[in-house]
């Protein structure tokens, strides 16, 4: 365990370390796009986080192969070369993608690439659990097929998903955290050392979303753009696809017993089938109804728009922080929940605190529906929201109406100059144009209003 700590928090450093420089170089770059129609940010966001991302996973995989038990992976298994040498692939199309912004087909097909560079050096789906049947082994044709299906699927959920300030690095990171528990699991109670791979690259994950996710969080100073977004996918499909197709079901023991025993014993061998779906349960959603939304109106499945979950919650009223703060609850209730039925399928606690949580979430959805109002003796305590409305005394004037009549006045020329000394006055500008949170150029700006800052996807 203390290894792998060790390669989390290398990770974490360096891309943590690396993330302020590439964003000036990205500014340099001009890799900041303009504010699209779809987007919910109101200033140019340098992007390319990605770069930072990418050399902290080299930094994690570098030092894991000179530490004493984990440079075992390297030596017993190609899957750690098979992931550098697709996750190098990914990452220069998602480079390029955020400079000259290339056609969605074009990625899909690196995409797909990427996918069967890794099959091809031996990280594919050899075999699957089936319940009811056993374990079934595949063909070479279905286990290509079925990997680079997957690898695609992941990538394009969490590049769907990737669109307010630290949505995507915080929900992959909450995603990898209960992944990481399922294989470390399955590596050192069970002792398979076919599970190392996996827990290997959900510890380089966290690692690479922690380092990221304080420069990413609102408001955003970088965005970690296709670069990004398309190599943590990958490393997620990476880690579901060798836990699930090259963990051999039989070595775990676990037809002792009665019947309903092994029933039971049972669930930890079909979990990752599952778990890959409930790591990424709301960016597939996400991506399901997208395509849906688009097809139904005649777009293409690849056309932007703004219909995402994330957007929604910004419809229904949520401010930027809370709607973040929900998908990550969500994350968290759908992966951890799956990894605690794993442990013990058998307890109804579980079960119970699950739909608990569940109408805790949705209680969270319908917030902005419901506006209670705090008792007057505590409304100093509570946000301003949360007071009652106190009536106006006639002929007072309101804030609203005091600015309506200063800008009235100023455009007919009675503002502008002080009473005591004649010497004009400058009127104050709200907010700051420039580069968003921008260090390297000047103060960070501060928005006016939190809901509407996002980041550009």
């Amino acid at each position: 365990m203390r290894e792998y700590l060790l390669t989390l928090c290398i990770t974490a450093a360096v891309t943590y370390l690396l993330t302020g420089p590439v964003r000036k170089f990205a500014i340099v770059a001009g890799a900041m796009p303009e504010i699209r129609a779809r987007d919910v940010h109101r200033e140019p966001t340098p992007r390319l986080g990605g770069i930072a991302m990418f050399f902290g996973m080299c930094a994690g995989l570098l030092v894991a192969d000179h530490l004493t038990n984990l440079n075992e992976v390297f030596e017993k298994s190609n899957e750690p070369r098979a992931l550098l040498s697709g996750a190098a692939l990914i990452w220069l199309i998602g480079v390029l993608d955020d400079k000259f912004e290339i056609d969605a087909l074009i990625k899909l097909g690196g995409q797909m690439i990427a996918a069967g560079v890794m099959v091809m050096q031996g990280l594919t789906i050899l075999w699957l659990p089936v319940p009811g049947v056993g374990t079934v082994a595949l063909t070479q044709w279905q286990g290509t097929l079925l990997t680079v299906a997957l690898v695609v699927i992941t990538i394009n959920a969490v590049n769907f998903v990737d669109g307010l300030d630290g949505l995507a690095s915080g929900m992959v990171c909450i995603a990898a955290a209960a992944f990481f528990m399922y294989t470390y699991r399955i590596w050192y109670s069970y002792g398979i050392e076919a599970a190392a791979p996996a827990t290997l690259f959900a510890a380089v994950l966290m690692g690479m979303c922690l380092g990221f996710l304080p420069h990413n969080m609102h408001p955003a100073r970088i965005f970690m753009g296709d670069s990004g977004s398309m190599l943590i996918g990958l490393v997620l499909a990476a880690g579901a696809i060798s836990v699930t197709g090259q963990v051999d079901p039989d070595l775990m023991n676990l037809f002792t017993g009665s019947e309903r025993n092994s029933v039971h014993q049972m669930v930890p061998v079909y979990i990752p089938l599952l778990m890959p779906l409930t790591i990424i349960a709301i960016p597939a959603a996400d991506l399901v109804l997208a395509i849906l939304r688009r097809t139904w109106r005649g777009q293409s499945p690849f056309a932007a728009d703004r219909g995402h979950l994330h957007h929604r919650l910004l419809e229904i009223g949520h401010s930027h922080s809370r709607a973040v703060l929900i998908m990550y609850f969500w994350a968290a209730l759908i992966g951890f929940g799956a990894l605690t039925y794993s442990v013990n399928s058998a307890s109804m606690w579980i079960v119970l605190g699950v739909v608990f949580l569940s109408a805790i979430g949705l209680g969270l959805l319908l917030l902005p529906r419901f506006t209670p109002r705090a008792p007057r003796w505590a409304e100093r305590f509570v946000p301003p929201r949360y007071r009652h409305r106190r009536a106006t005394a006639p002929g007072a004037s309101t804030p609203a109406t005091v600015s309506a009549e200063t800008a009235e006045a100023a455009a007919q020329g009675d503002v502008g100059q002080d009473s005591a000394s004649s010497a004009p006055v400058t009127p104050a500008v709200a907010g700051v144009t420039g580069v968003n949170g921008a260090t390297a150029l000047g103060a960070r700006s501060r928005l006016l209003d939190g809901r509407t800052a996002g980041s550009s996807r």
